[in-house]
């Protein structure tokens, strides 16, 4: 795993100075793993600051653990301060949190990290760096690194493509296949920032329409109903998919319906602090309700 020498170096520098300072309690970031790649870490102090590392194997969409830090350790204290390393595609993840009043921006320090596109174990790109515009991320309190001359991406929705040239009953084969290798162990919806209920629908054990059950019916219910939960919210960090233990493209859902969304309403998740047009139901004078 290739670590940048000189931006972990700044990084940890810049990590250690905002928790020696008291601007924040915890730095949410990387560390290496023991088995290559990269981990999250949690730096309390000064010195964990030290082991903070960035190179192209730094996948993970940290933002997901800030819904953790949304209330006070105890009674009467204040929710703590954090500041969390970020990615182009996680940045998007953060507006999106700010538009649903997720997240207090005052109580986050976002470190933005200009970057060049991520790999997997065998040093490929990520598939959702290839499609993905941004090198900078859109939303940071402090940047490091300088933005890298790649190629500019173009997303033709080939993947996509390929599907939807499958007559309907062939799609519906593929889909029901997949679906029917999931064992629900919730891994994308556990890793996915969007999803933050307290209770989960998908995991009731009176519900009337879809219940815990690991029939096919119930598993192809659970991916559609998050799908459609998703639209217009999903930032295409493809976190889900990354960590799906069965291999499902659950990538190819969430891109079908961010295209839709964008077509209906010319409207992309994260790309500013607002919430999509698809959440509003319109009144008799189109506004907004």
């Amino acid at each position: 795993m290739p670590i940048d020498r000189s931006l972990t170096k700044e990084l940890c520098e810049l990590a250690r100075g905002l928790l020696e300072s008291g601007q924040v309690e915890c730095v949410i970031g990387y560390e290496a793993a023991p088995r290559g790649g990269a981990r999250p870490l949690f730096a309390y102090s000064p010195a964990d600051a030290s082991r903070l590392i960035w190179s192209t194997r730094c996948v993970h969409n940290l933002t997901t653990y800030l819904h953790d830090k949304k209330k006070p350790r105890r009674r009467g204290e204040e929710p703590p301060r954090v500041a969390v390393v970020v990615k182009p595609c996680d940045s998007r993840t953060i507006n999106v949190l700010l538009a649903e009043g997720q997240i207090e921006r005052q109580r986050i320090t976002v470190i933005g990290m200009a970057c060049p596109g991520m790999e997997d174990e065998t040093g490929q790109p990520l598939a959702h760096c290839t499609t993905c515009g941004d090198r900078v991320p859109l939303v940071y309190d402090l940047l490091l690194g300088q933005p890298p001359q790649v190629t500019p991406a173009t997303d033709d929705y080939a993947d996509l493509a390929q599907i939807e040239a499958l007559p309907p009953a062939e799609r519906l084969a593929f889909w029901l296949r997949q679906f029917d290798r999931c064992i629900r162990c919730y891994a994308c919806r556990q890793v996915c920032p969007g999803c933050y209920c307290t209770t989960c629908m998908f995991e009731r054990d009176d519900g009337l329409w879809v219940d815990m059950g690991i029939e096919l019916p119930q598993k192809y219910l659970f991916h559609l109903g998050r799908a459609f939960h998703l639209a217009g919210r999903c930032v295409a960090c493809d976190e889900c998919e990354r960590v799906c233990p069965m291999g499902l493209p659950l990538r190819l859902l969430n891109r079908e319906l961010a295209r839709e969304v964008e077509r209906l309403y010319g409207h992309r998740a994260g790309q500013e602090e607002a919430l999509s047009p698809l959440l509003f139901e319109l009144g008799e004078e189109g506004s907004p309700i």
